[in-house]
């Protein structure tokens, strides 16, 4: 290994470890690295720049510009309220609803956002009920997760899946991780239903009080609710499409980005300046330093060199290979920020197609399903996961660490056990 390979795997191990050990703020110490590998002179401004992946971060603040908007509607609170009145406010069935909203909403929009919309209203139905509201914020959090590994564009691992292999669509992922995400879904239901079936009891008269809840009260502003909802009908058919468009997934999203911000607020300097702000820059920024210190070490070979071992270390089996990218990757985002993982596995699974390993499909949805449902293991293995925790603290509910990792982790284990059967069932 010569001293730039050295001094870029230095860097990002540093870097990695600051990540792991929240000293540093993720955002700052990724922009440190990126900055590092440009003065140490791995990488040169231009060629930081190349490897920051636009399809990414556009797709990303596209989606967040368009939940921004529509979430001032008050559509969650009425999508929430509704689904408690479809259930009759029966608390069991009530955690199976919320969480089918949470996961169904995860899947289309991004789960991050999902959870920072329907928690509140969790909190305010269970309140009515009386009933303990932890199970419900599992439930989301699991849900969260699971619905946003079913598409390209409900977790960012998979945004970044697509990004980097242009024939793995917006179809290409539904029609793939569908399926066995419902299968997941219906038996972590089924879990958390047995575990929680004697906490969660109320009484017929506080029923009634989420019964004469209006749900149509919810809605603040009904002119733009069409127009948000026009044009996220536009953007889920514009990316079933995309590749017979040929347009980029980013494109899409900020398009209709762009859309609704000039139907809804474009002579409102205020509005869109509090739309933008809800962007979440610190996850941008986040993003840009971390793909600038892997670009470091595609630059010096090391992703090169680390895609070797590990086919040397499978025999270049695709059985053996596929499964070892599975359980890394669900094991090791259990416990550090799935992101950077998969920001430095992409390069190396493009790297096995050019060792001769023709097939990577299969390798590409271990990556997706190990990386999304792994990241349900503990508190801090998704980034869904963190902000449901800081809001439960905000509410004066805390969700410890270990509180979570008993109920969650068997049931991530489970999740991952149901992807092995699948992929060897479908690809192997």
């Amino acid at each position: 290994m010569n001293s730039a390979a050295i001094t870029a795997l230095s860097i990002f191990i540093v870097v990695y470890i600051f990540i792991v050990s929240e000293k540093i703020h993720r955002t700052v110490i990724a922009l440190v690295g990126a900055m590092l590998m440009i003065l140490c002179g791995i990488l040169t401004q231009e060629m930081a720049i190349h490897h920051i992946d636009f399809n990414t971060i556009g797709l990303l603040i596209g989606m967040m510009i368009v939940v921004s908007i529509t979430g001032t509607t008050g559509l969650f609170n009425y999508l929430a309220i509704w689904a408690a009145k479809k259930v009759k406010a029966k608390p069991l069935r009530l955690l199976v609803a919320l969480s089918l909203l949470t996961g169904v909403c995860s899947a289309f929009l991004d789960n991050v956002t999902t959870v920072l919309l329907t928690v509140p209203l969790t909190f305010s139905i269970t309140k009515k009920l009386n009933i303990p509201v932890k199970p419900f914020l599992i439930a989301q959090i699991l849900s969260s997760n699971i619905g946003g590994t079913s598409t390209l564009i409900g977790d960012p691992p998979n945004i970044m899946i697509g990004s980097a292999v242009p024939e793995m669509d917006f179809m290409a992922f539904i029609s793939n991780l569908g399926i066995v995400c419902i299968v997941i879904f219906a038996v972590t239901m089924a879990i958390l239903l047995l575990l929680y079936r004697k906490q969660l009891v109320t009484v017929p008269q506080l029923q009634a009080k989420v019964m004469a809840m209006n749900e149509y009260d919810e809605i603040k502003d009904s002119a733009l609710l069409k127009k948000c909802l026009f044009v996220l009908f536009l953007i889920i058919v514009t990316f079933v499409l995309h590749s017979q468009l040929h347009l980029e997934s980013a494109t899409v999203a900020l398009s209709g980005a762009a859309i609704l911000m000039l139907i809804s607020i474009s002579g409102n300097e205020r509005k869109i300046s509090k739309v933008l702000s809800e962007v979440e820059w610190l996850a941008i920024f986040f993003f840009a330093g971390l793909f600038i210190l892997v670009g470091g070490l595609v630059e010096t070979g090391v992703i090169k060199m680390m895609a070797e071992q590990l086919l040397e270390l499978t025999s270049g089996d695709l059985t053996k290979t596929t499964m070892l990218i599975l359980w890394l990757s669900a094991i090791a985002s259990a416990f550090i920020d799935n992101i950077p993982f998969v920001a430095t596995l992409i390069p190396m699974i493009k790297d096995m197609g050019t060792m001769g390993m023709s097939n990577l499909e299969p390798l590409w949805w271990a990556l997706s399903l190990g990386a999304c449902l792994g990241g349900n293991g503990t508190i801090i293995g998704a980034s869904a996961n963190v902000v449901v925790a800081s809001m439960a603290a905000m509410y004066g509910e805390k969700l410890s660490f270990g509180g979570y990792f008993i109920v969650a982790f068997p049931i991530m284990i489970i999740s991952i056990v149901i992807s092995t059967i699948y992929l060897l069932l479908f690809y192997l």
